[in-house]
Order: structure tokens, then C-alpha cells, then sequence
């Protein structure tokens, strides 16, 4: 079942923050992770929403998003975002 893996961020240095994505897309994708929507604008069709773009990817399962978020090769390329994006990030399986 496949699943997926949104992040909303807010960047204080875009220029950093533009090698944390070069080296986090390629490694999510030797998960099976794929891009589907990349800074995309939330259309609020009910409730609140703080107007902060969205990147989503969908990956085979929750077990390759475990495997890549705890993966030890990913120690290094997330200190590359540390102090220059606050983050929030969900996983969760698809129907």
C-alpha cells in the first residue's frame, strides 16, 4: 500500500537549504520515494490553513519511509538543514 510523506517548511536560508534538497531528493528516491508535488500552494476548500507550501512524496509503504528517515546515511544530510528550516513533517499509509 503505498504511502506518504508531506513536509511543510518554513526557510531561513534558501541558498543552504537548496543543498539539503539536492541531496535528500535522490536519497529518497533509493528508497522508492517520488516527488508528487514540490512547494505547492494549499487551496483551503474548509477549516484553517497557515499558508505555507507543501512538498509531498509517495513511497511504497511506511516501511521505506522508516527505512529512509532512520537510515544512518541520512545523519548527515539532514545536519545540512539544521538551524536554516523549521519543519513539520507526516507520514501516513495510503487508502
Amino acid at each position: 500500500m503505498p504511502a506518504y510523506f508531506i513536509v511543510q517548511n518554513t526557510i531561513k536560508d534558501e541558498a543552504q537549504y537548496q543543498k539539503y534538497v539536492q541531496a535528500v531528493v535522490p536519497f529518497i528516491a533509493s528508497f522508492g520515494g517520488k516527488l508528487v508535488a514540490r512547494r505547492a500552494k494549499v487551496e483551503v476548500l474548509e477549516g484553517e490553513h497557515d499558508q505555507r507550501p507543501v512538498v509531498m512524496f509517495e513511497f511504497p509503504d511506511m516501511e521505506a519511509i522508516h527505512a529512509f528517515w532512520n537510515s544512518p546515511d541520512y545523519v548527515p544530510i539532514k545536519k545540512l538543514r539544521e538551524g536554516i528550516a523549521t519543519m513539520n513533517i507526516w507520514a501516513f499509509p495510503g487508502a
